[in-house]
């Protein structure tokens, strides 16, 4: 035997007819103060900045870049510990 109930009704509907309260305005709140940490820090965000952060973290000078792939590449291939091939 099946049964099969349809029920047209909204979200808010069924919310209310299983007894769940109204959370609209704590969403809208939520969301107004999203947006407003979103726009006041918008500029920290911009492609510029984010560009300038990157930079600061690589070496400025060629002996340095050198030194930094050196040693990604003694790394990188077996130049530290480990096992060697056979």
């Amino acid at each position: 035997m099946k049964f099969r109930v349809e029920v047209d009704c909204t979200p808010l509907e069924a919310r209310q007819f299983v007894g769940l309260p109204n959370v609209e305005p704590m969403q809208a709140a939520v969301m107004a103060e999203v947006e407003r940490r979103m726009l006041a820090d918008m500029e920290r965000f911009s492609p510029d900045a984010i560009l300038r952060s990157w930079f600061t973290l690589v070496p400025q000078n060629a002996e340095q870049m050198q030194g930094l792939f050196l040693k990604m590449f003694q790394q990188g291939f077996g130049g530290g510990a480990g096992p060697k091939p056979e």
